[in-house]
């Protein structure tokens, strides 16, 4: 009988180590600080807002700045204080959540504008015993639009006596309107270091024994909430009898041993796939979780490119020694460009472990595919392998018959436009130049017509002759006119002559430009490439200019290939 009323008064840890005062509140300290120097100068706002994670403190920082504010000392003659007694009954029943001038209200089960009316018409009424009539809100994003409206009015000019404090994890779904009106806390997740000490001290007041390795696991695997973290160090006590044990902690977690997460990596690298696989399935038979291992192997690749990038975080207290040595050993056989590309690989993997069926198929799969890349070499290893084994004479310019590559006029239209004479000295030899100073005048239409919609015939001495297209406006002849009127300061003949528009300028750039890929791939480098990477193709050619724009264009300049797709 005794055992169970022992059994019905057990409060489980999260509850019993709440922390009573700012001093216990771990990870916050900005916050702390800004309340302290708010309550000592009595420059008190009338509205907060706590946003954070779940088990950062949201409630439980509200439930103080409700004792600080209305503590009466334990001589009952005490103000706003940031060391509030605990020992008051203002105090006392502000703990035990029976405070009738405290409320605290469940914005997820009472979301509606009628919950709000019931509170705005106790607004107006004083406290009964304490100082402050203080409303405690929690999950506020809950309300409904109508609800925030209803409270806007009575939120930007509370009476005296009224203090709002709201919780929220979705601090986006508050509106912007209610944000402007309150004082903004963001609480930060606790550190891995804060929860240690946290959960060494509860040990040592419960009279129990704990591997340090276990606490540091029930940490990490807490995310920085702290009431998470009391939650599974609950179950670690429960589930080892009293003592908290890294082998049970580590079943309860499903983590793989730290050591075989290293010797998977190892072998990954190594690209010794069969190993690979063999000890995976071993490691998976011990009870691991393939999500756990795969987070494992993602924070190996983290620590190894951080220890490649800056060398001194080796020291990092936080690393354990078998770790340490692990990483000093491990980071000589490794690179950036191959953690990298890991990283991405056991990114993209969680999410496929995560969907699959059988999730350790899906690892298995992931770790056979980063351990064949592994052993592949990179792009730039390949590029310059093939040179090696290749001719890599010059990718020489073709020179056919009398096209007009976009290239050459990329090249060509520089010299144009840098020795442009006046208007009245302009010689249009071709007609290219004359699509050129219609792009310098931003004439964008005529551009686009002269280039797809007419095929010019004879251009020179004054005279233009050229095929139409149906779809040209009728304005067109008018405008080119005036145009090349302006620019060489003569009038100009045009005359459209019968036929079917074929070598517009634009088809004939493009029969050039398919012909100048054609010349490029059977260069013996770049031929030695796309033999290499089956499948890809020439995409784009940028013809490299001599290093004075000046300098007339060379048609046996090299070409850059800009864009490779397969």
């Amino acid at each position: 009988m005794l055992d169970e009323d022992k059994q019905e008064q057990y409060v489980v840890l999260a509850r019993k180590y709440r922390p009573q005062n700012f001093e216990d509140l771990l990870g916050q300290d900005a916050l702390v600080q800004t309340l302290t120097n708010a309550i000592k100068s009595g420059r008190l706002h009338h509205a907060y807002i706590l946003t954070g994670i779940r088990g950062v403190g949201k409630t439980t920082t509200a439930r103080l700045i409700a004792k600080a504010l209305n503590c009466i000392g334990p001589d009952g003659k005490g103000g706003p204080t940031t060391h509030p007694c605990g020992i008051c009954e203002n105090c006392k029943s502000i703990a035990a959540g029976r405070n009738i001038d405290v409320l605290e209200l469940d914005a997820a089960s009472r979301t509606g504008v009628d919950d709000i009316r019931d509170i705005l018409d106790g607004v107006r009424y004083k406290p009964t015993n304490c100082r402050y009539k203080i409303y405690i809100i929690d999950e506020v994003h809950m309300l409904s639009k109508n609800a925030f409206n209803a409270l806007l009015k009575t939120l930007e000019e509370p009476p005296a006596h009224v203090k709002f404090i709201f919780a929220t994890t979705e601090i986006r779904k508050v509106p912007v309107t209610v944000l402007s009106r309150c004082q903004r806390f963001d609480l930060q997740r606790l550190k891995i270091d804060d929860l240690m000490k946290l959960f060494q001290k509860i040990v040592a007041n419960e009279e129990l024994k704990a591997d340090d390795e276990a606490l540091r696991m029930i940490a990490s695997a807490a995310d920085g909430s702290a009431r998470d973290g009391l939650s599974l160090l609950d179950q670690a006590i429960s589930l080892g009898s009293g003592k908290i044990r890294t082998d049970v902690v580590k079943d309860m977690l499903g983590l793989a041993d730290r050591g075989q997460a290293f010797d998977l990596f190892e072998k990954l690298i190594g690209g010794d796939m069969s190993g690979l696989v063999v000890r995976l399935q071993e490691v998976y038979r011990n009870g691991a979780n393939p999500t756990a291992i795969l987070n494992d192997l993602i924070n190996i690749t983290h620590s190894l490119t951080k220890i490649l990038l800056l060398p001194a975080f080796i020291n990092d207290e936080k690393i354990s020694e078998t770790e340490r040595n692990f990483l000093k050993n491990i980071s000589s056989k490794t690179n950036i460009a191959l953690l990298s590309r890991i990283w991405q690989m056991l990114i993209k993997g969680l999410n496929e472990v995560q969907n699959a069926p059988v999730p350790i198929d899906a690892l298995e799969m992931v770790l056979i595919r980063i351990a064949y890349s592994s052993t592949l070499p990179t792009p730039a290893e390949v590029l310059e392998n093939i040179k090696k084994k290749s001719d890599t004479a010059p990718i020489a310019a073709p020179v056919g018959r009398n096209f007009v590559s976009p290239l050459k006029m990329v090249a060509q239209s520089s010299v144009v436009r840098d020795n442009l004479p006046q208007k009245e000295d302009t010689v249009f030899t071709k007609v290219s130049d004359f699509v050129t100073y219609l792009e310098e005048q931003k004439q964008v239409r005529l551009v686009y017509i002269m280039k797809n919609d007419i095929e010019v015939v004879e251009f020179a001495d004054g005279v233009m002759k050229f095929k139409a297209d149906d779809r040209i406006s009728s304005d067109f002849m008018t405008a080119i006119a005036k145009h090349l009127q302006q620019a060489t300061g003569k009038k100009w003949s045009l005359d459209i002559i019968p036929g079917s528009v074929i070598l517009s300028l634009a088809n004939v750039e493009k029969a050039q430009n398919e012909a100048d890929k054609k010349n490029v791939a059977e260069n013996p480098l770049v031929r030695a490439i796309l033999d290499e990477f089956r499948g890809a193709k020439i995409e784009t050619l940028i013809r490299k200019l001599s290093s004075s724009e000046e300098e007339e264009f060379n048609p046996e300049n090299e070409y850059f290939i800009s864009e490779v797709t397969d």
